[in-house]
């Protein structure tokens, strides 16, 4: 494939064979895009939220809930597990949501360590319209892309996920950028 210097990621790629005619620069059409890609979901993601009155560890924490099934209650172990936080990021989250009336914390009998989280009816309501708003948001962003490739990019994207996984563990990033 060509590159094409009037495209700001094949310049990059270009740039760098000019000053280093032997740099590897093929990963650059992908990862970069995927990066800039990333950024760009991310960072509108983030606005769309903050508009709603929310954020993104809040939307993890509430969708988490709300994916369990009823009775939409976890520990927050398995909560913890899910996002790939420590303890105490997630107590954090936990301790947000609940002043919010998000969710209800109760714990196991006396002198268990264990806590459950529950999903309240207003955390219900919300996490439903925070869903629903981001995921048509970002299915309108998708739009131009004609269905037959639709497809076979989310077919590519699951190919490139698998492979990574393989060479990398199975670490599942939070957000966009996180270790």
């Amino acid at each position: 494939m060509e590159l094409d210097p009037e495209d700001s990621v094949d310049a990059i790629a270009l740039a760098w064979l000019r000053e280093r005619p032997q740099t590897p620069v093929d990963s650059i059409g992908i990862v970069t895009r995927l990066w800039h890609a990333a950024k760009l979901l991310g960072d509108d993601r983030a606005r769309l939220l903050r508009e709603a009155g929310a954020d993104a560890a809040t939307l993890d924490l509430l969708s988490t809930l709300r994916r369990s099934g009823p009775p939409y209650r976890l520990t927050t172990r398995e909560l913890a597990d899910a996002a790939l936080i420590t303890a105490g990021a997630i107590t954090q989250r936990v301790d947000r949501a609940e002043r919010q009336g998000l969710v209800t914390r109760s714990a196991q009998g006396e002198g268990s360590r264990r806590v459950d989280v529950e999903l309240t009816d207003l955390g219900h309501a919300t996490v439903e319209r925070l869903v629903d708003a981001v995921l048509e948001r970002e299915l309108a962003l998708l739009d131009g892309i004609p269905a037959d490739e639709f497809e076979q990019l989310s077919g590519l994207l699951r190919q490139l996920l698998s492979a990574l996984h393989t060479s990398l563990g199975d670490r599942r990033p939070g957000h966009v950028g996180e270790p």
